[in-house]
């Protein structure tokens, strides 16, 4: 019995120092695969003028790493040379820029860069759930509520909408 319960005990810490170890592994996987991205990206931006794609992917790469005031001078690289390309899908970096300013908490900045993102892409569910989330951090319930709304219109099955809708619904009929 003893020895049936020390298998069992030590059959549980190799399968749990087993799924830690897969954990560590994939993260020292992300890691390395994130910072060669950097390295090449900035070696290659700094010798040369860049494409609106190698700006955003380094300016998202920057906001991933939490460095927010270096993305948003790259992700307004990214729509200058966005612009100077003639690219008509930059929706994507509007709302990367939006983002850099919410984390920030400068919410009528990232408000005004997520109306961008949604002139040039009005289906943009990501955009529309980020701008509810920064109106319901500017304290404009019927705004986000509304915003939520919309994407909802657009992708029913939206989980982040729904849920802050529902919770927005209660809190206004309250």
């Amino acid at each position: 019995m003893d020895n049936n319960l020390a298998v069992v005990y030590l059959s549980i810490l190799v399968g749990l120092l087993a799924f830690t170890l897969v954990g560590v592994f994939r993260q020292i996987l992300k890691t390395r695969k994130l910072e060669s991205s950097l390295s090449r990206l900035r070696k290659k931006l700094e010798k040369e003028k860049g494409t609106a794609q190698e700006y955003y992917e380094l300016a998202s790469i920057y906001s991933e790493k939490k460095l927010f005031s270096q993305a948003i001078a790259l992700f307004q690289k990214a729509l200058k040379a966005a612009e100077e390309e003639g690219e008509e899908n930059i929706a994507p970096i509007y709302n990367g820029l939006g983002y850099a300013y919410f984390t920030q908490e400068q919410y009528d900045l990232a408000i005004r860069q997520y109306k961008e993102a949604l002139k040039k892409k009005p289906d943009y569910v990501t955009g529309l759930n980020n701008l509810g989330h920064a109106y319901e951090r500017k304290k404009l319930t019927a705004q986000a509520l509304q915003t939520y709304e919309e994407a909802l219109k657009y992708s029913p099955n939206n989980s982040t909408a729904k849920r802050r809708a529902e919770s927005l619904r209660r809190l206004v009929s309250a």
